[in-house]
């Protein structure tokens, strides 16, 4: 099981979410917590200016991107829409 992080963007974008989105984060951050290869959470490499950075898909709008602080544990950096990527 991998070990969360939140960091302070991303805590401060989650709260600015409505109850129900947040809702779906918190499940899909479980699902990914239990097995981070989940193919509903279509985590995927970034690249270029994001390279070594990591996503995976709330839904088909919101995306989670992170990092690995370690083999077994994950910092959560920002929640958003596609406009995340342009951070």
């Amino acid at each position: 099981m991998i070990n969360i992080v939140y960091t302070p963007n991303f805590l401060h974008q989650y709260k600015k979410l409505s109850l129900s989105l947040r809702e779906e984060i918190k499940e899909k951050v479980e699902l990914f917590r239990s097995d981070p290869r989940h193919p509903f959470l279509k985590t995927h490499k970034l690249s270029g200016k994001f390279d070594g950075l990591f996503s995976f898909s709330v839904n088909y709008v919101y995306r989670i991107v992170f990092m690995y602080d370690s083999k077994d544990t994950v910092a959560l950096l920002s929640v958003g829409d596609h406009d995340v990527y342009k951070a």
